[in-house]
């Protein structure tokens, strides 16, 4: 992969991580093998509110 393409990866794994945080309050998206880490308990009404946000900016994302 090239520099190129590794910039816009790390800038969409940043805005999950924040949108994860924001949303789940979960500190990682990271496996740490461990069902109390790995697994949480989500709202649906989380859940949904985290999947606007990411078709939001891959919607804009996509616009420009």
């Amino acid at each position: 992969m090239t520099q190129a393409n590794e910039a816009p990866a790390a800038t969409s794994e940043a805005l999950l991580l924040e949108i994860t945080r924001r949303n789940f309050f979960v500190e990682t998206l990271e496996t740490r093998d461990g069902d109390g880490l790995d697994f949480h308990e989500v709202a649906v009404w989380a859940m949904r509110a985290a999947l606007q946000e990411a078709y939001a900016v891959g919607l804009t994302a996509a616009q420009r």
